[in-house]
C-alpha cells in the first residue's frame, strides 16, 4: 500500500485554486448585493438616473462574473445566489417604477428560483412605493402598485411553491394583504 503523492499534490493545488476563486466570487457577490440595495433605495428616493446607472454597472459586472467563473460555478455559492436574487429584485422594481413591463433580464443566465425570489420580494418594494405615494397624495401610483402586486400574485398562486420559495410566496401574500388594506383605507378616506 502507498499514497500517490502526485495525486495528493494535484488535489491540494485544485483545492487552493478553488478557495481563491470562492473568495473572489464572495467578494464580488457582496458588492453586487450592496449595489442592488443602493439601486432600490435610489428608486424609492425617485432618483431613477442613479438607479439606472447602478443597474447598468451591475449588468456589466454580472456578465463579467458569468464569463469569468461560469454560471454553474457561481450558482454553487450562496453569496452569489443571494446577490443575484437582490439584483433581480432591484431590476424588476426599476422596470415597475419606470412603467415598463416586468420581463426576462437580457444577457444574463438567471435561475427560475432567483426570478421567483426577486419577483416575490419586489411586492414588498411596491408596497413601500405605494405607501410613500399615498403619503404624498399620489393615489394613482398606489392603485398601479396594487394592480401589479395582484398580477404577480395571480401568477405565483398557480405554482406549487415549496421550501424557500413557499416562504417567499407567503411574504408576497402578506404584502398583497397590506396593499389591499391600504386601498381600503384610502377609499374610506376619499369617500368622507
Amino acid at each position: 500500500m502507498s499514497l500517490n503523492k502526485k495525486f495528493i499534490g494535484t488535489i491540494k493545488k485544485d483545492y487552493a485554486a478553488s478557495s481563491i476563486e470562492r473568495r473572489k466570487i464572495i467578494s464580488a457577490s457582496n458588492d453586487v448585493l450592496h449595489e442592488s440595495k443602493r439601486a432600490i433605495f435610489s428608486i424609492h428616493r425617485n432618483d431613477l438616473i442613479t438607479a439606472s446607472t447602478i443597474l447598468s454597472s451591475l449588468d456589466k459586472r454580472l456578465e463579467k462574473m458569468q464569463l469569468d467563473f461560469g454560471y454553474h460555478r457561481l450558482s454553487e455559492e450562496g453569496a452569489y445566489t443571494a446577490a443575484i436574487e437582490e439584483y433581480v429584485e432591484a431590476k424588476l422594481f426599476y422596470l415597475a417604477a419606470t412603467n415598463q413591463t416586468i420581463t426576462k433580464i437580457p444577457k444574463l443566465k438567471i435561475s427560475a428560483d432567483s426570478y421567483l425570489g426577486g419577483l416575490s420580494d419586489v411586492t414588498g418594494e411596491l408596497v413601500r412605493l405605494a405607501t410613500n405615494s399615498a403619503a404624498t397624495g399620489n393615489f394613482e401610483q398606489t392603485k398601479i402598485c396594487h394592480k401589479l402586486i395582484n398580477e404577480v400574485m395571480a401568477e405565483l398562486v398557480q405554482m406549487d411553491l415549496t421550501g424557500y420559495q413557499r416562504t417567499k410566496y407567503d411574504q408576497a401574500r402578506s404584502n398583497l394583504r397590506k396593499i389591499e388594506q391600504m386601498a381600503y383605507e384610502i377609499k374610506l378616506a376619499l369617500n368622507k
